[in-house]
């Protein structure tokens, strides 16, 4: 079954939304309970604003991958599809075709962390607090083209 790259429809962002819940819930063991329900409202709503690309075959919607400030917004695999290539191919995609060579990530979120930096991004920066002003540590990550096997544009 092919995977491919293509923007969703409006009508397929709720799906996208359940998709980020199933997620997180996989993934991110350090939010408590309240904070996924505190976040849902908040990426329904920029989701939106976002340039948004799904990875997709004939069973649906797999992941999905959201640029906005030049930067990796969200990254975000179905946990039935996770360690399939679909994180990959979506910054294959984010990093070759869009030039996008950024992203924050959850300090506590050590799969994705090891992820990115196995791709070749590095830390920058820091930051004690998330875009919400939660008390999740982000790290700024950017691609060094020299630890990575992406070529420089």
């Amino acid at each position: 079954m092919q995977t491919t790259i293509r923007q969703p429809q409006i009508s397929e962002y709720p799906l996208l939304l359940d998709l980020w819940e199933a997620s997180v819930r996989a993934t991110h063991h350090f939010l408590a309970e309240g904070d996924v329900e505190f976040y849902r409202p908040l990426v329904a709503t920029y989701l939106p604003l976002l340039k948004v690309y799904c990875a997709a075959d004939d069973n649906g919607i797999n992941g999905f991958i959201a640029i906005g400030e030049e930067m990796i917004q969200a990254l975000f695999v179905h946990p039935d599809a996770r360690g399939k290539g679909i994180g990959k191919l979506l910054i294959d995609h984010a990093i070759v075709q869009l030039n996008i060579i950024k992203v924050d990530v959850n300090e506590q979120n050590q799969q994705a962390l090891g992820f990115y930096e196995r791709l070749g991004f590095r830390v920058i920066g820091r930051s004690e607090i998330d875009g919400a002003g939660k008390p999740y540590p982000i790290l700024n990550m950017e691609l060094n083209y020299e630890l990575s096997d992406y070529p420089q544009p």
